[in-house]
């Protein structure tokens, strides 16, 4: 079996996350289900769509692009994101703190960072609202993070980017280049990052997983609570996920 639980993982953020898993083991275990240690690092396409996959997070636009006939959906965590109904998640637009021409006329000259196209948060939650807004941009720079993102319009190697609000709040406690940012503004909320497991799972062991993350997310200390931001478990219909929008890679700078 595979287990990962990769989308906030960092640093800072690991040992919560193994005492996390921990507990999800321990209540696993109770019930007679022997989980795998976490796995990092590698491939995260490989690690998704494994048939031997029991438990991992990703994100809406990899389920609904090509996830959705490989895993189902255990539930999606809460995090209580301010402005976002419970299991949704929304995405703070940056820009340098000191840049004034920030108004949706003056992003088609700006340079789009983002984490990478299988994002929904950074690719498609930034493109979907710069469309609502009627405008659009002079470039767009794959980065491979959120942070990198971030870091790009701190560094003055873009000019605007587009963060989950969960990631923003990593960033703003452990990156000093936030400092250098300011939020000039927020996505619609979308169905926040689901915890999957592969297609294979019967259903009896995709309920016994959702009952131990629940009790899990229970047990949490206040200390890994205050880390990992999870305060509950919801459950989020799958079409839910299917219904966004996913722009073309050539959109971001269409006219």
């Amino acid at each position: 079996m595979i287990a990962s639980l990769p989308m906030y993982d960092r640093p800072e953020t690991a040992a919560a996350h193994d005492a996390f898993w921990a507990l999800i083991r321990d209540h696993a275990a109770q019930e007679g289900l022997d989980l795998p240690p976490l796995t990092r690092g590698d491939d995260l396409w490989a690690q998704w769509e494994d048939p031997q996959m029991i438990l991992s997070l990703t994100c809406g636009l990899p389920y609904r692009a090509r996830l959705k006939d490989k895993v189902q959906i255990v539930a999606v965590p809460d995090y209580r994101l301010p402005g976002c109904p419970p299991g949704y998640y929304a995405s703070h637009i940056v820009v340098r703190a000191d840049d004034q021409a920030i108004g949706p006329e003056h992003w088609p000259h700006k340079r789009m960072a983002f984490n990478e196209l299988r994002s929904q948060s950074g690719w498609a939650a930034m493109l979907n609202h710069a469309f609502g807004l009627g405008t659009f941009f002079a470039s767009a720079r794959e980065t491979g993070s959120h942070r990198e993102a971030s870091r790009a319009v701190a560094e003055g190697r873009a000019d605007i980017a587009c963060i989950d609000a969960q990631t923003w709040r990593m960033i703003s406690a452990y990156d000093g280049w936030a400092d250098a940012l300011k939020i000039i503004d927020t996505t619609e909320p979308t169905p926040g990052l689901p915890l999957i497991t592969a297609a294979t799972t019967p259903p009896e062991t995709v309920a016994l997983l959702r009952r131990a993350v629940a009790a899990a997310v229970r047990d949490l200390t206040d200390s890994d609570r205050a880390v990992l931001h999870i305060h509950d478990l919801v459950d989020v219909p799958a079409q839910a996920y299917l219904d966004v929008p996913t722009p073309a890679p050539e959109d971001a700078t269409a006219a």
